[in-house]
């Protein structure tokens, strides 16, 4: 009877509807783990990032030269450093056509580090809805394999003249596993996007109050040029 109920013998004996959604859960639980792993590598670089970039920026150093040392850079920039990027690059810019014109200058570096800060947040939520999809209808999935496969065992019970519980119990337990299974997908998925999702708005968070301090010290900055030549 062990032999008969293991789980292999379970799935290899449940009707080809339920043997299709057992590999649809199972391609989707596989997915998302890649997924899962894929985001906590990415959101703990963007952590790291931000750190060794909040170090440098905030060390007093001049902040040309921080752009320069930035440009030199043969990687791909990401997070603050890309932010800051944008934001300077715009205002130098800026400034050389509207010199006297801080506000505009500045209202356009903001927007410039806005670009930076949307591609950024679009880079870390990648895979996110992915997740959230996976989390939210496996478990109907499994549910509907498990119906389908509890219909087709009472379906066979219309062939026989006794019907029993040893009879109705295999297939029973085979339109179960489709449950576990569903369940089995959806959990890690549904943690892993609520957890990351936090880290992605703590990250989102943490990119606009440099926004603003950053917005804050080229006004500064602007207003010290501007004293400067008058």
């Amino acid at each position: 009877m062990g032999s008969e109920m293991s789980l292999f013998d379970l799935v290899s004996q449940a009707s080809f509807v339920v043997q299709l959604v057992l590999l649809v859960l199972v391609l989707a639980s596989v997915v998302s783990w890649a997924a899962i792993f894929d985001r906590s590598r990415v959101l703990r670089r963007a952590r790291r990032a931000a750190d060794a970039f909040e170090a440098e920026f905030w060390s007093g150093g001049d902040l040309s030269a921080l752009y320069r040392e930035l440009g030199q850079q043969e990687k791909a920039l990401g997070g603050l450093a890309a932010i800051f990027r944008n934001g300077f690059k715009e205002y130098v810019r800026l400034r050389k056509i509207e010199p006297d014109d801080t506000m505009a200058v500045i209202q356009g570096a903001e927007r410039s580090m806005r670009v930076a800060l949307s591609r950024e947040m679009d880079r870390l939520e990648s895979n996110l809805p992915f997740l959230a999809t996976v989390g939210s209808t496996s478990p109907y999935v499994g549910l509907f394999g498990t119906v389908w496969g509890i219909m087709h065992a009472f379906h066979a019970l219309g062939n026989v003249q006794q019907a029993t519980l040893a009879l109705v119990a295999p297939g029973i337990s085979e339109a179960l596993v489709a449950t576990a299974v569903g369940l089995f997908a959806a959990i890690p998925a549904v943690v892993a996007y609520n957890r990351y999702s936090s880290q992605v708005e703590r990250l989102n968070n943490r990119y606009e109050e440099f926004m603003e301090e950053f917005s804050t010290l080229l006004q500064r900055q602007g207003r010290r040029a501007g004293a400067a030549v008058a």
